[in-house]
């Protein structure tokens, strides 16, 4: 009955953070009560703690403009504050890596993979020569298979899998 409850939960929260991101793209709210109205007339209903701790765990920042996802700035950031960026993204996204060949397929929550993608290119990895994202699977391309395998021990190590 506890692995129901906790599906549940799994699913709402992975429904209503891809219902945030479609708003963001396409809407571009400009504050957390926007989003909230928005959420709650597609019946979704949401706390204001737990949209805060959403946007946050998508990588959303706040603009003049409103809601918008994050790295657009930070192409100008240092290379530490790029990695760090997208050790948290992967963290909060990525759900399994296995390589194939000199490529590492990268498996996301859903409507993250572009994202994700997008944080793998920013942070100027040896092992990334780029990437291809769809909806929820992303392939990174690395110079030779041996740099596929650190990628992938890399990126296991940061979700906890050995």
């Amino acid at each position: 009955m506890h692995k129901v409850a906790a599906g549940r939960s799994r699913a709402s929260r992975t429904h209503r953070q891809d219902r945030i991101l479609s708003a963001v793209r396409s809407e571009g709210p400009r504050n957390q009560g926007d989003l909230l109205r928005r959420l709650r007339a597609q019946g979704i209903q949401v706390t204001q703690s737990t949209l805060s701790r959403d946007l946050r765990n998508l990588g959303l920042v706040k603009g003049p403009a409103g809601y918008r996802e994050a790295g657009d700035d930070l192409p100008a950031a240092d290379p530490a504050t790029r990695r760090l960026h997208m050790e948290r993204m992967l963290r909060g996204h990525l759900t399994g890596a296995a390589c194939a060949g000199n490529l590492v397929v990268l498996k996301t929550t859903p409507g993250m993979a572009h994202a994700l993608g997008v944080a793998l290119d920013r942070a100027d990895l040896d092992e990334v020569v780029g990437t291809v994202a769809g909806d929820d699977t992303l392939f990174a391309a690395t110079p030779d298979p041996r740099r596929a395998r650190a990628l992938e021990r890399r990126l296991h190590g940061l979700i906890g899998r050995r």
